[in-house]
């Protein structure tokens, strides 16, 4: 940890506390994160489109062999007290509220799992890696992190390789490579290095009411230009009813517009950095996907300039749209009826094919272009624990095969291992009503052909709003062109990256 990075840890974590002491916005400190060059890409940040998790744990627990491990080697660290901050993911929510009754009372190591708003998860790992740096021992034994805080913390965890190695302290059945090695690589690894264990997985797909498709008789897009027909048309029939073609997340200065601007641009060939990390954002294939992008904007209602992800799940869900290219999240909400008008309406589909796509070797910073766009998070180890030892064997039973498919069957939405798509618990959820996962065969297709993830350097966060965002929200909002947009991009990331 340099000097730079050092007193920018420390600004972040005292804005942090005063956001929590309500001396700044939720907003300020957003915008301060971002200037120290750290940033928040959560789906859920400033939003209300945590989906709702049942509290009931669905089936029986962990077979005997596994809790016969956490008897007798958790039992080891007994009445220690181990800590994990995140936000309120769905994973989170369903996971901590099987922990006291099934792991705490086999081990008896108490956790602490401390579900707090984004900034302050990101302030308290600030403020223990400060203390690491110092050679001292954090607060927390398990850090959550955005999968936009890679590049800034992977010095802060133990990896993988050095966990494994504890063959005393392994989970029996925990299969590593039962997770998806696309989410190993994109959502906990950097450069090269597995830094944390896939978590959360929210991704791009294709969604669309059915009931509208065989009305109109439109085919499934499976083109860009089916895509753009297809919106295009149903638009032009259903208007009249307050139904829009389709729905955006156009919101100017918030990440959710990026993160469509960037599916647009990489569905035409374009991305944001060349293979040596130079930005490279004034070309053809970026200039036709904000063009295509553009072009969707006719379709849609005019306060999408207004909307956030949020802002864009609520007007499907309320059955003001006919198909979107959006987060899979969303789709067990539009599934049940008490918060939904759509329920049993949407079906799930893989995105229309990239009219060109960039190879990850022509591009820098580990940019993977893809129109399924992820934005995922993972588990780590402090490196500054506590409690090391019995937070490995915390983290395991809580990303283990048995867990995390029980977790998907109460709505938590996390299809992080190939078991998320094979056990009969969640198969069994194959239908509409809450916690469906009838999206699951879809969102698969996406992790392991399409997914698109975004710059791995420090300075991203700050650049995908403060730059990008604000740019592209003049663009939506009619004040400059496309051309105008993607040269003041490039202009600024230019000037940012040599300060």
């Amino acid at each position: 940890m340099n000097e730079t990075d050092r007193l920018q840890r420390i600004y972040v974590a005292r804005m942090a506390a005063k956001l929590k002491a309500g001396a700044i916005s939720r907003r300020q400190f957003l915008r301060a994160a971002a200037i120290a060059g750290i940033g928040i890409s959560s789906m859920r940040y400033l939003t209300r489109c945590t989906p709702v998790v049942s509290p009931h744990v669905a089936s029986e627990p962990a077979n005997g062999e596994q809790q016969r491990f956490l008897r007798e080697v958790g039992g080891h660290f007994r009445g220690t007290r181990i800590r994990i901050v995140s936000e309120d993911t769905p994973p989170g929510l369903a996971i901590s509220g099987m922990m006291k009754t099934e792991f705490t009372a086999l081990t008896g190591i108490d956790v602490d799992w401390e579900i707090v708003p984004l900034d302050q998860v990101l302030g308290k790992t600030m403020q223990d890696t400060l203390a690491g740096a110092r050679g001292g021992k954090g607060q927390s034994d398990i850090y959550y992190w955005d999968h936009a805080w890679l590049a800034r913390f992977a010095n802060d965890s133990v990896h993988l390789d050095e966990l494994q190695a504890k063959k005393e302290l392994a989970f029996p059945g925990y299969d590593f490579d039962d997770f998806l090695p696309q989410l190993v690589e994109k959502v906990a690894s950097h450069g090269g290095k597995r830094v944390g264990v896939p978590f959360d997985i929210p991704i791009f797909i294709m969604m669309y009411r059915k009931d509208i498709f065989d009305e109109l008789r439109l085919a499934v897009p499976k083109t860009m230009a089916d895509y753009m027909s297809a919106v295009k048309t149903i638009h032009e029939a259903k208007h009249g009813q307050g139904i829009y073609g389709t729905v955006g997340q156009w919101k100017a200065g918030h990440f959710s517009l990026q993160c469509d601007a960037s599916v647009w641009m990489w569905s035409h060939g374009g991305h944001h950095f060349d293979r040596d990390g130079r930005p490279n954002y004034v070309n053809d294939a970026n200039i036709a996907g904000l063009d295509y992008m553009m072009q969707l904007g006719r379709f849609m209602d005019p306060a999408v300039t207004g909307w956030d992800w949020g802002g864009e799940g609520d007007a499907f869900a309320n059955g003001k749209a006919g198909v979107v290219l959006s987060w899979g999240e969303f789709f067990p909400r539009f599934d049940d009826a008490t918060r939904s008008k759509v329920s049993g309406l949407v079906e799930a589909a893989d995105c229309p094919s990239e009219i060109a796509l960039r190879s990850p070797a022509d591009c820098g910073f580990e940019e993977t272009p893809g129109i399924s766009r992820q934005g995922g998070s993972c588990l780590a180890l402090s490196r500054y624990a506590p409690n090391p030892d019995a937070a490995w064997i915390f983290m395991q039973w809580a990303t283990s095969p048995d867990v995390i498919a029980r977790a998907n069957t109460l709505g938590a939405n996390t299809p992080i291992r190939r078991s998320s798509f094979t056990d009969p618990r969640v198969l069994a959820k194959n239908k509409v009503g809450p916690g469906t996962t009838r999206h699951f065969e879809v969102t698969r297709r996406a992790i392991e052909s399409r997914m698109g993830t975004s710059p791995h350097l420090p300075e991203w966060p700050e650049l995908s709003t403060a730059v990008n965002a604000e740019e592209l929200g003049k663009m939506t909002t009619g004040k400059q062109s496309v051309r105008a947009t993607l040269e003041a991009i490039q202009e600024k990331t230019e000037r940012r990256l040599r300060g």
